[in-house]
């Protein structure tokens, strides 16, 4: 990896991006990397923006916040956010891991506004990145009987794929560390399912 390694972990309220992307941090740092997480909310209630900033290093502490343009990996749980973080902070080398299943705002909803046609709006985020990868990872959670599963679905993506250093062991370790013991079980199936799904 580069050094710093920029990962922005982008979705909306209620997804479960904070609680991965302390997750991603716990293991880096138990395998020695020196980590900084920044959070950023849009609306700060359920389906507003939220992107977490993670920058990762051997060597040194840096701030919170990722420049523009300095992505090297996006993971993003809702398609429309992949667009609009990688619309600013991606560049040609940026690798990007995203959902496939939208979350319709409430303008959307209410008829307010409409939202891209899915097919569009994954060309456009392609069009964004060096290398894209799209999962059904709601669709997947959900067989596992909780959609917000679907944040550790990605993180075994993303280990799979070799774009972090994670492995199942490292991820058993930090989820003991932020979570209760009856969670272990789950989230490790979730984890393995994601990797199955970039093999």
């Amino acid at each position: 990896m580069k050094d710093p390694y920029n990962v922005i972990v982008a979705g909306v309220g209620g997804q479960g991006n904070v609680v991965g992307s302390q997750l991603i941090g716990a293991v880096l740092v138990n395998s020695g990397y020196r980590v900084t997480i920044g959070e950023t909310y849009g609306a700060s209630q359920r389906g507003g923006s939220v992107m977490s900033h993670l920058r990762i290093s051997k060597t040194r502490q840096y701030g919170p916040l990722i420049p523009p343009r300095s992505a090297d990996l996006v993971i993003a749980l809702e398609p429309s956010e992949a667009a609009r973080v990688l619309g600013k902070y991606g560049n040609p080398g940026t690798v990007g891991v995203v959902n496939s299943r939208p979350v319709y705002p409430v303008d959307v909803i209410s008829g307010v506004l409409s939202y891209p046609p899915t097919d569009e709006l994954l060309q456009a985020v392609d069009s964004l990145c060096a290398k894209m990868y799209v999962l059904d990872a709601t669709e997947r959670a959900l067989e596992l009987g909780n959609p917000i599963l679907a944040n550790i679905i990605m993180i075994g993506a993303v280990a799979t794929a070799g774009l972090l250093p994670i492995t199942e062991s490292g991820l058993e370790q930090a989820i003991r560390e932020l979570m209760s013991d009856d969670k272990v079980s789950i989230n490790l199936t979730a984890f393995r399912l994601g990797g199955e799904m970039v093999n």
